[in-house]
């Protein structure tokens, strides 16, 4: 790996201003173009149908985008066959303006505009390459041959759109800005903005896409900065963004880029595109929303999104992709899971006005996400808060602080040994398993204790053993302790520290009780038991004996 062969490929701006740098935010959002259809398509193994097209296309218009670049008209034939598909069907809302790519060549331009017959509204966006590198090694022109060209392009657009008796808004892309210097780019823009002389009432778009990223993100944003206090026009011009991934920057640019003063972001859904991809508008956009500025787009069924994309595009979202991946929520840490079980606690019980849980940047519940499935997800890294969140929040079984401990080691023993995460079906299966109701080597068959003047429990507990009938009578100062002073006088058996807790199943099973029992055996281990049945004081009995036949058991 030879880095001498490397340089800087890209120009500072000549005269350089900081003081957008002290916004720490944008203010609004931009406006919005999904380039899916064009820069997203042509990047993919297999490009999409035209039936892929227009479900995608009707997706982006439901998400909320009002731009969207449907493609390179001139290009091929699927491309010119979707728009008039879109225009001949009347699929495209009238407050949508769809987005035309083409380069700076006679016949490519006038084949885009046979392409845009019918359109209400739209935007023709004309392209050529401005960069050192293109000028030398591509076309081998001059600045001012390549100058021409754009302005060459700039008037035929405005000719043929003026005999269309349209009313088309222009863009124009300087491709490859990153490698191209300042000064340069902008007097090419300023040239084409001469032709166009756009009004307020119909602005120009000026885009300055990071075509190839050459530089770190805050150069990207000195770019834009320079060329944004100097175009002509600037009360007509929506200056534009369009920046790629190659660094792994591409939102970085995109936000840098804002706040250097653009006013619009070209992009795709998960950042497909050329090369390593184009910015994520998703998480752009999210990242405005978290924020607290209204991105003006509605990502509330990330799932479907993905869901959608991946069927249409044959690619796969990260697990890890920001907001939007399967993972992106879930804690498997115990320390995480801890705190976020009782971050959530704090959440409902307080009801604090903003958002601030610990390791959940967002509320999952915002684009479409559940606590339960996505945040808490169990596997041998877990830990008690975890595994007690799962319990409590899905099948109402509360338990106390030490058997949750002792259920955790279970619960992480077995994901361990099946190298595998648990589902919440599971992990329950385990506790029931465990601690549930255990009738082996006793079962509890009946009891009937009456209860005395002097308070005290008096009657008989009936119950097999090792499969045979036995009858011992029963006395003690409750129910429980009666059944347990006759267990004890009965069967050898020698435990102390008794505790016992209850309570009603919450969720989907109000008619049912669940009891706890720990006790400590002669060994000095803590054996947990649970019991569930409709009736309290039943459930505390039979939580007594799964405690005393795992203590027998040795677990």
């Amino acid at each position: 790996m030879n880095h001498t062969k490397y340089t800087k490929g890209y120009y500072m701006p000549p005269e350089i201003r900081l003081d957008w740098l002290r916004k720490d935010a944008p203010d609004k959002a931009p406006i919005w173009c999904s380039v899916d259809l064009r820069d997203g398509n042509q990047a993919l193994i297999i490009p999409m149908s035209l039936d892929e097209k227009l479900a995608f296309f009707d997706l982006l218009v439901r998400v909320g985008f009002k731009e969207i670049e449907v493609g390179f008209p001139a290009a091929s034939e699927t491309e010119y066959e979707f728009l008039r598909r879109l225009v001949e069907d009347n699929l495209i809302p009238d407050d949508v303006t769809v987005q035309v790519l083409t380069q700076a060549r006679e016949h490519i331009i006038r084949k885009t505009f046979d392409a845009l017959r019918g359109v209400k509204n739209a935007i023709v966006h004309v392209y050529n390459p401005t960069s050192a590198a293109q000028r030398e090694q591509v076309f081998a022109r001059s600045k001012e041959e390549i100058l021409q060209i754009a302005v060459d392009g700039a008037k035929l657009l405005k000719k043929l759109t003026e005999e269309a008796g349209a009313n088309y808004r222009f863009e124009y892309s300087p491709e490859s800005f990153t490698g191209t210097e300042p000064e340069y780019a902008l007097e090419v823009c300023n040239a084409v903005l001469d032709v166009w002389q756009p009004t307020p009432d119909r602005k120009a778009i000026i885009n300055l896409p990071s075509t190839v990223q050459m530089s770190m993100s805050h150069v990207y944003g000195m770019q834009i900065a320079y060329v944004n206090e100097r175009l002509k026009y600037r009360d007509s011009v929506i200056l534009s963004l369009h920046p790629h991934n190659d660094r792994g920057c591409g939102v970085a640019d995109a936000e840098m880029g804002l706040l250097g003063g653009a006013d619009r972001v070209e992009g795709t859904l998960f950042g497909n595109g050329e090369r390593t991809g184009n910015v994520d508008i998703i998480t752009v956009a999210m990242n405005m929303f978290a924020l607290g500025v209204d991105p003006n787009l509605d990502f509330s069924d990330l799932p479907h999104l993905v869901e959608v994309y991946e069927q249409v595009t044959r690619m796969q979202v990260n697990p890890r992709q920001p907001y939007s991946g399967s993972l992106v929520f879930a804690a498997f840490s115990g320390s995480h899971q801890d705190a976020i079980a009782k971050g959530m606690k704090h959440w409902d019980e307080n009801k604090p006005k903003h958002w601030a849980l610990p390791y959940l940047y967002i509320d999952p519940k915002d684009v479409g996400r559940t606590y339960d499935g996505d945040v808490i997800r169990i596997n041998s890294q877990s830990g008690r808060g975890g595994v007690g969140y799962i319990m409590e929040q899905q099948y109402g079984v509360i338990m106390p602080k030490k058997m949750r401990e002792d259920f955790s080691y279970r619960v992480k023993s077995v994901s361990d040994n099946g190298h595998k995460e648990l589902l919440p079906d599971e992990i329950y299966k385990v506790f029931t398993d465990t601690y549930v109701n255990v009738i082996f080597p006793f079962e509890l068959s009946d009891f009937l204790l009456k209860k005395q003047p002097d308070g005290t429990r008096v009657g008989e507990v009936h119950l097999k053993v090792d499969g045979e009938d036995r009858t011992y009578e029963a006395r003690g100062n409750g129910r429980l302790d009666a059944i347990s002073n006759a267990l004890q006088a009965n069967l050898g058996l020698h435990y102390t520290n008794l505790t016992y807790s209850e309570h009603a199943l919450e969720i989907g099973q109000t008619s049912r009780a669940i009891s706890y029992i720990s006790i400590t055996g002669e060994d000095g281990n803590v054996y947990w038991g649970a019991g569930l049945d409709t009736d309290i004081i039943t459930s505390s009995i039979l939580a007594l004996f799964s405690a005393i036949n795992r203590m027998k058991a040795g677990h």
